[in-house]
C-alpha cells in the first residue's frame, strides 16, 4: 500500500515496501522550492527505522541542482544509519543532471523500479559514494 508523505500543490512524495526496499516515489520538480520537503520526508522514514531505499523519479519531470543536491544529503544520511540507495526511471534530462555532475557512477540507478527491487538490499550498495566525511 502506496503511503503519502508530502501532498503539496508543486510535489507528492509517497512510499511503499517493496522487497525489503523502501520505495519513496517523488511526483514534480525536484528543485529549491521542493527540495527540503523531499529531504524532511525521507529523514522522517529514517526516523521511523527505514534504511534501504530505492528514488523513483519517474514522475519528475525536471531536477536542477539544488535537486541533485537534496539526493546526495539524503545519500549521507541514509548512509549515517548504515543504509543503501538506489535510484530508479529517471529520464534521460534528468540522467544529464548526474552526468554533468560527475556523480552519474556513485550511484546504483536502474532503469525501473521492478529491476531496482528485484534484489532485497544488502551492505555496500553505496560503497562507491566517494563524498561521505570521515
Amino acid at each position: 500500500m502506496r503511503a503519502n508523505i508530502v501532498r503539496h500543490e508543486s510535489m507528492t512524495v509517497s512510499y511503499t515496501m517493496v522487497n525489503g526496499w523502501t520505495v519513496v516515489e517523488l511526483d514534480g520538480d525536484v528543485d529549491a522550492h521542493t527540495a527540503p520537503m523531499i529531504r524532511e520526508a525521507v529523514i522522517k522514514l529514517i526516523d521511523e527505522g527505514h534504511h534501504h531505499f530505492v528514488l523513483d523519479l519517474g514522475f519528475v519531470p525536471f531536477m536542477d541542482s539544488m535537486g541533485l543536491g537534496v539526493i546526495v544529503a539524503i545519500t549521507k544520511r541514509i548512509r549515517q544509519h548504515e543504509g543503501s540507495l538506489r535510484v530508479a526511471s529517471a529520464s534521460g534530462r534528468t540522467l544529464r543532471i548526474f552526468d554533468l555532475s560527475g556523480l552519474r557512477d556513485s550511484y546504483e540507478i536502474c532503469p525501473s523500479t521492478e529491476e531496482a527491487t528485484r534484489t532485497a538490499p544488502s551492505l555496500g550498495s553505496l560503497a562507491h559514494w566517494p563524498h561521505v566525511p570521515g
